[in-house]
């Protein structure tokens, strides 16, 4: 990884440590391909292993219209936010039936998703190869304190306090 634009003076390290602390942290994101005619399809997944590099695993069953669209095209984009925090990582997609890392991650909240269990012909992996990262972060977090924060702009005319930055992986 490395910094392309940091909004708050911090180095690189600290940018690329937040977004791994964003993604590792969120229970949820939505994923977004390139559909029919080009459209985009976004679908909420949970990220089951975040490498250091920023590449994410996911499970997908193999025959939904959202693998077919990402074997069709390999961009795709992740979103992630928590109320005072938010990520948007662009990257590549690939999906991948590999046994050996289905067995390493598979758990009981994946096997209510796939109920004929991890062998299924359907239970697959999605591997997307993260190539960089925006995010924007409000201090103090939550949501209260981001209103107050903007509210507090307003008044005085100035700009939110926070933190945002552009980061390749």
């Amino acid at each position: 990884m490395s910094d392309t634009q940091h909004d708050d003076g911090s180095g690189s390290e600290l940018a690329q440590d937040k977004v791994l602390e964003i993604m590792r942290s969120d229970r949820f994101c939505m994923l977004t391909s390139v559909g029919e005619q080009g459209r985009l399809q976004s679908h909420p997944m949970t990220p089951q292993e975040v490498t250091d590099d920023g590449d994410v695993w996911f499970f997908i069953n193999v025959t939904s219209h959202h693998a077919d669209n990402i074997r069709a095209e390999k961009r795709v984009n992740l979103a992630f936010a928590d109320g005072s925090t938010w990520l948007s990582v662009a990257g590549h997609g690939d999906v991948r039936r590999d046994q050996a890392k289905i067995d390493e991650l598979w758990n009981p909240m994946v096997a209510a998703w796939f109920p004929d269990g991890k062998e299924a012909p359907e239970v697959g992996l999605l591997l997307v190869e993260s190539d960089s990262a925006q995010y924007w972060d409000s201090p103090g977090g939550g949501r209260v304190a981001s209103a107050l924060s903007f509210l507090k702009t307003r008044v005085t005319g100035g700009r939110p306090a926070g933190t945002s930055a552009t980061v390749d992986l």
